[in-house]
């Protein structure tokens, strides 16, 4: 694909890229092997040419440059002679003349297309410059930017997101799918699409199951010029179903037996974690004998007697939910012939033998057989387990066959009962077998592994950003196991069904564009799948016309000092690729060659920087649809050089010092000259003074001794000398003349001669200066060369103070210069005049650059950077280095690229993974030796949780955490990062931070009380930062108080609880008011009593008993107490009558809503806004009408804190304070067992009660006078209103209620009187039976009482006990 030329990031970075090679044009090669394409720019009577790969080129663009080629006049043709004739050549670049007389000597045209096939082919695409003005000019099809993962599983408690985003000019539209189909976003009320933004919101706050959403959902992002599709995303909602009730009896097992407790856990998405506890939910220990199998089972190698202490509970806990399921604990049953509390057992050397335990050989518990095979996909873990029996407990060893295991990425886990390897590769198949032994024997188990592959990509489609008429391609190529299949789409449609395209031809992964033209404009999409999985990727092509365009600042003015290398750069835009030439004060001599080196990306570099290069510098870009041209004024300057440095001293304390620095520097510059003592900023006293160019110290002490350096600056440069000050202490009289001397520095050897000139070495001679009266002692030779550092000396050798001669050591390829000091015991003196100058000859160099490193500085890159070799090993001209890379895991071919600087940034690396890295020197005359193979990595990412973060509470003092290090550490862990915080019920403890090392996975926290809990939060640490986080929380302590949710149906009222508050205490004093809220059934609209004035609140729920709604304390700080009386409400005083303000803010708040009311002394028809933030900053308004209140929030979350304020929507400055509310919880998670409840078992004891008061009833009901039918026996019938006809019955009694005849013991125990049974006085009125003459019986059976009843005569069975039990019965 053609590169546009969005120039400038490789110069700007130090990244050196190599000019392209004009022979290798005419021979119709890429010059360099890693671009897809380089650009050849030949000046052609005025008409660029581009040599690209050779594949082609449209007939049309071709005929067009020619054409403008035959076009040019003779002027410029001999204008362009002149130019080519005074053009530098460098050495071994071929002559162009036959190429700048192409147009004038009219050539067949077969030469012209020969030639631009050579010069024109495929290329690879770039993105469009940042510059926001070309972002918004250009048109772009969509590219999607950001999009959910494949497998989306979210938590049935949020809202789902599934998120699409694309960027496009214009911008893009979007539409989804579900299984295939059309989603109508707008025909659901629970679905909406986010501003600008394809990602998908639905909302379950009204209602609704979010299992009715789940599918395969995929994105469409279109505009004008193509559309693009997201991955197919497989919405689920995460299920953490319920454990399934089962009755598990005691497990029977003899000492020393096999034994595996099975799990099988309740099948949850994702998979649930599980781990064994006991009931009491202690960790149940685990060792090379007791262990957890990666399928949740636990393994008992040999069971022994002491392992029926406790009982086994498997425990599952699901990620989203934050919720542990326990599993009906077993209780396992040991026999055995020796009991365990035999202490002369417990501590025998040969536990087994002394328990009497038949040893036995090892045998697999899991997996069963001999062999078994197992399948990973490429980049995933391989886990092998092997759990084996036996007695004693056997030890496992893991081999492969053929080979070793592979020691970067395999570890053991489990008591080596496991073996996981990482990031599986197709080198990691193969025969594994695990090796089970004791003093028994061996058993062994072989795991053929099959490594498969998932499509990845070997090559994925790029965007292709063309010109009119230029060709381009394609091309996907992706690998797998099986090999995966490519189809191509259009816009989202198969290409087979797409218009057929005439300048499109499909070849396999590959598509090629021939002559393409504004319409050609589309995305497509490859799509390659094999079993185990799909890849889906976007490239749109893209066809601009764009004529050149500068990007940088116009007429930039650069300021560099003299003899210093400096670069101006010149980015520029076009399509087709404009070609770059510079040209110095309007000359037209272009720049290239010599000390001038253009580079790829357009930036002009100037090797030594001299007095006549000062002036202005034109860069022009051209294309065949115009040029455009910058200008870059460069302005040389002088260097900033001490040239009278401060000289070492000898001073005796008390005397005056004065140290010299004299400067000269550009008079343009502003100088800046400052001192240092002992490389410290030196503090000015006022026993100091400091001048221009001095520095003096009077009354000098001994503190003053010391290193003192003279640091002169400017903007562009600066330089420094340094100078060493001697305190001596008072001396008494010399005893010699000689001792009086004074002594000091050596004067400056002269004369320097060089002698015995040869390829690697040189005689150097020197006479010495006058010592001074102190012995020279040392001789420092120092050279300068004027390329790499010019005007920097350095020290070359060091020679004894008897010597005035020396052989010198040289490299090659160096124009050395040297200078002589010599040294005594006061100091250095000033350095000799230099020698004349000498070149050595040119050589390949003997070294490689040192200190090579690979490290990423971002996510997706690394740098390799390296320490430059120096002019004394560059060993000869145009020093650059090989760089050369590749995976270390991967055994992939070697990337390479040639670099003038001293980095390269390697970019679109996966995270944190080994580089070998290479970097060898070269210069014009060859390569140096092969270089060391050096480590690198690539950058890091945020590493991922902490894996079984586990939260153990032995006792009620401490609390014990462990963790697994993360699965994916994404870099090298630094360390880990632990918040955790008190808390009990909605009191929460001030959060505490501990910082652990790599190396750590334990931690004890010591418990402040047994009461509260505790919320731990762990996370890893890598040099990025921290990753994500893991939280878990200790378990409840057994007197922990269950707080009770508000009801949902009723508001609150608030009641003032402070009881008389005077208005003098109240004003003087800052009081704390604790005040009540008590929910009530409201008759009207809810009334405030109490009301927060103030914007600090904290609320916490208190539990209650099942007969007393919850109570809610508001503790409130107020500034002021206003005055109130016994029962009156707690008011917050109003503002002044012309003042306008809102006061009294009362918030009733409940689980999912809260009622608000305010005062204000606004006029009628104000409308308010309330505005409320919740814990997340999420803030939202609602506007209110006059007169509405009270105002109900009907979208809260149970369990939130909240910040509330109303203001007027007419002025916003008029507001009320801040009010701070919680809403109640809506459930909780720690219920007490209900069966030790109080008012559960009074329940149970009421009803018991109740139960014996019935039987007791019953059985008096039984023991009374039995009822007789008599309705055929009378001859009246009785009438309807009678209350006894329904069962045909009739209770014969008097109207006391007295006992029947025959009737038992009496309520009171009392034994009645039994009469004769042929006595009928009772069934008469009042015992006045009707009898005739003779005797018989003649009276109807009647009885007075109903009729008494009836005229309101009331017997006495209202108080009597028996009659009120008679009535319950």
């Amino acid at each position: 694909m053609r590169r546009l030329a969005a120039r400038g990031a490789a110069g700007d970075a130090g990244e050196v890229v190599p000019a392209a090679d004009s022979t290798d044009c005419a021979q119709g090669r890429s010059p360099s092997p890693w671009r897809l394409t380089d650009v050849c720019a030949v000046w052609d009577t005025g008409v660029f040419l581009f040599a690209a790969d050779g594949e082609g080129v449209s007939s049309g663009l071709a005929r067009r440059r020619l054409n403008e080629a035959e076009r040019l006049n003779s002027v410029q043709e001999a204008e362009l002679e002149r130019l080519e004739a005074a053009r530098p050549r460098r050495p071994g670049s071929r002559e162009r003349g036959p190429v700048l007389r192409m147009a004038r000597l009219q050539p067949p045209p077969w030469v012209h297309a020969a030639f631009l096939l050579c010069c024109l082919g495929l290329g690879r695409a770039i993105e469009i410059p940042m510059d926001p003005s070309i972002q918004n000019e250009l048109s772009q099809p969509p590219t999607i930017t950001k999009q959910s993962v494949k497998d989306h599983i979210v938590d049935p408690r949020d809202n789902i997101l599934i998120e699409c985003e694309a960027k496009g000019n214009p911008a893009p539209s979007f539409h989804w799918t579900r299984n295939s189909r059309f989603f109508n976003v707008a025909k659901d009320p629970r679905v909406s699409m986010r501003r600008r933004s394809g990602t998908l919101v639905i909302d379950f706050r009204s209602g609704g199951r979010p299992e009715e959403y789940e599918g395969e959902y995929q994105c469409f992002a279109r505009n004008k010029f193509g559309t693009a599709l997201s991955n197919r995303i497989r919405l689920q909602v995460s299920k953490s179903p319920l454990w399934p009730k089962e009755s598990l009896d005691p497990v029977v097992v003899q000492e020393g037996a096999p034994l595996t407790l099975q799990c099988n856990p309740p099948p949850g998405l994702p998979s649930p974690v599980i781990f064994w506890m006991s009931s009491s939910m202690e960790p149940i220990t685990q060792n090379k004998r007791v262990s957890q199998g990666h399928n949740g089972d636990l393994y008992f190698s040999n069971v022994m007697v002491q392992d029926m202490q406790t009982d086994y509970s498997c425990n599952a806990r699901f990620h989203f939910t934050h919720t542990i399921q326990q599993k009906n604990p077993f209780t396992l049953k040991v026999l055995t012939n020796h009991p365990y509390n035999d202490s002369s057992l417990r501590n025998h050397p040969d536990m087994y033998s002394a328990r009497g335990v038949a040893e036995r050989t090892p045998s697999f518990m899991y997996p069963q057989g001999t062999a078994s095979s197992q399948m990973v996909l490429r980049g995933m873990d391989l886990l092998l387990e092997c759990i084996a029996s036996g007695v004693p407990t056997p030890d496992i060893a893991w081999y492969k066959k053929g080979g070793d295991l592979p020691s970067d990425k395999a570890k053991f886990e489990n008591f080596n009962k496991a073996l996981r390897i990482t990031n599986v590769s197709e080198e990691d198949s193969g025969e594994y077998f695990c090796l089970a032994s004791n003093k028994m024997g061996s058993i062994r188990h072989t795991i053929s592994v099959r490594v498969k592959a998932a499509p990845y990509w070997l090559d994925e489609p790029k965007n292709l950003i063309l010109a009119p008429g230029e060709d381009g391609r394609l091309v996907c190529r992706a690998s797998g196991n099986p090999k995966p299949t490519v189809q191509w789409m259009v816009n989202g449609e198969p290409l087979q069904s797409a218009p057929p395209n005439p300048n499109r031809e499909v070849a396999g992964d590959t598509i090629i564009f021939r002559d393409t033209q504004i319409s050609s404009r589309a995305v497509y999409q490859c799509n390659t799948s094999n079993e185990h999985g799909y890849l889906l990727a976007n490239a749109f092509v893209s066809v601009l016309d764009v004529p050149p365009r500068m990007l940088s600042p116009r007429n930039q003015l650069i300021r560099v000092i003299l003899y210093n290398r400096t670069r101006l750069d010149c980015p520029f835009f076009g399509s087709p690729i404009p070609t770059l030439r510079w040209f110095k004060n309007g000359q037209g001599s272009n720049l290239d060659g010599g000390n001038y080196h253009v580079y790829e990306n357009g930036s002009l570099e100037i090797k030594m920087i001299r007095k006549e290069d000062q002036g202005i510098y034109t860069c022009v870009a051209t294309n065949i649809l115009g040029k455009a041209e910058n200008q870059v004024r460069l302005e040389v300057k002088d260097p900033t050089r001490i040239y009278r440095m401060p000289e070492d001293q000898v001073a005796k304390r008390g005397t005056t010092v004065q140290l010299e620095c004299r400067v000269k520097h550009d008079p343009s510059l502003k100088l800046t000259v400052s001192w240092l003592k002992d490389d410290e900023p030196l503090y000015i006293g006022n026993r100091m003074k400091k001048e221009d160019d001095s520095l003096t110290i009077f009354g000098v002490a001994e503190r003053d001794q010391g290193s003192y350096t003279c640091f002169a600056s400017t903007e562009l440069d600066q330089d420094l000398a340094k100078a060493q000050l001697t305190v001596l202490a008072d001396q008494t009289t010399p005893t010699n003349r000689l001792a009086a001397l004074p002594k000091g520095r050596p004067d400056r050897p002269r004369d320097l001669e060089l002698t015995d000139l040869a390829e690697r070495s040189v005689r150097l001679t020197w006479i010495p200066g006058d010592d001074n009266n102190s012995p020279i002692t040392d001789y420092v030779v120092q050279f300068e060369e004027d390329q790499f550092q010019p005007g920097i000396w350095h020290d070359h050798s060091k020679f004894p103070g008897s010597v005035n001669s020396a052989v010198l050591q040289l490299s090659p390829y160096v124009n050395y210069q040297f200078r002589v000091i010599a040294v005594n015991e006061v100091g250095s003196s000033h350095p000799s005049l230099p020698s004349e100058r000498y070149r050595t000859s040119g050589a390949p160099p003997e070294s490689n650059p040192s200190d090579v490193k690979g490290e990423g500085t971002r996510k997706n890159n690394m740098e390799i950077t390296w320490t430059p070799m120096n002019a004394t090993s560059a060993f000869g001209p145009n020093l650059r280095y090989i760089v050369k890379w590749r995976r270390r895991e991967t055994r992939e071919t070697w990337n390479n690229v040639t670099v003038w600087g001293s980095r390269y940034v390697v970019g679109q690396t996966p995270v944190y993974v080994p580089y070998e890295i290479r970097v060898q020197a070269e210069n014009d005359f060859g390569k140096g030796p092969e270089p060391d193979t050096i480590i690198g990595y690539s950058g890091e990412d945020l590493p991922s949780a902490p894996r079984r973060f586990r939260v153990r509470q032995p006792n009620l003092d401490i609390i014990n955490l462990e963790w697994d290090h993360p699965e994916h550490p994404n870099g090298i862990l630094i360390g880990y990062s632990l918040r955790y915080v008190a808390f009990n019920g909605t009191k929460v403890g001030k959060q505490i931070v501990e910082n652990f090392s790599p190396n750590q996975t334990k931690f004890t926290v010591q418990r402040a009380d047994p009461v509260s809990r505790y919320r731990f939060t762990l996370s890893a640490r890598t040099q990025v930062g921290s990753g994500e986080a893991v939280t878990e929380e200790s378990p409840a302590p057994p007197n922990e108080a269950t707080p009770t949710a508000a009801s949902p149906t009723l508001p609150p009222t608030t009641v003032g609880a402070t009881g008389t508050v005077s208005s003098t205490d109240a004003t003087a004093i800052a009081a704390t008011t604790e005040a009540t809220t008590v929910p009530i059934i409201p008759t009207v609209a809810p009334t405030t009593i109490a009301t927060t004035t103030v914007a600090t609140t904290t609320t916490t729920t208190v539990a209650t008993t099942m007969e007393s709604p919850p109570t809610t304390r508001t503790k409130t700080h107020e500034s002021a107490l206003p005055p109130s009386s016994p029962l009156t409400p707690l008011l917050t005083c109003p503002p002044a009558p012309d003042e306008q303000s809102i006061w009294n803010v009362t918030v009733l708040p409940n689980s999912k809503w809260a009622n608000v009311t305010w005062k204000h002394n606004f006029g009628p028809g104000t409308d308010f806004v309330v505005e409320y933030i919740d814990s997340n900053h999420t803030k939202k308004t609602v506007p209110v009408k006059a007169h509405a209140q009270p105002i109900q929030l009907t979208d809260l979350f149970p369990g939130m804190t909240y910040t509330l304020r109303v203001y007027s929507r007419d002025n916003e400055g008029v507001s009320s304070a801040i009010t701070t509310f919680m809403t109640s919880a809506a459930y909780t998670n720690n219920q007490a067992d209900i069966a030790t409840q109080g008012w559960f078992i009074g329940l149970m004891c009421a009803i018991a009660l109740l139960v014996l008061i019935l039987l007791i009833v019953c059985f008096i009901k039984r023991s009374r006078g039995g009822k007789y039918p008599v309705r055929e026996k009378k001859d009246v019938p009785l009438g309807p209103e009678d209350p006894k006809e329904e069962d045909g019955s009739f209770d014969y009694s008097d109207e006391d209620n007295k006992p029947l005849q025959g009737s038992q013991t009496s309520l009171d125990g009392t034994i009645k009187q039994q009469e004769s049974d042929d006595s009928l006085v009772d069934y008469g009125e009042g015992g006045e039976g009707q009898f005739n003459e003779d005797g018989s019986f003649i009276g109807q059976y009647t009885v007075k009482k109903d009729k008494e009843e009836t005229e309101g005569n009331e017997s006495s069975e209202a108080t009597s006990p028996v009659n009120a039990i008679y009535s319950l019965a």
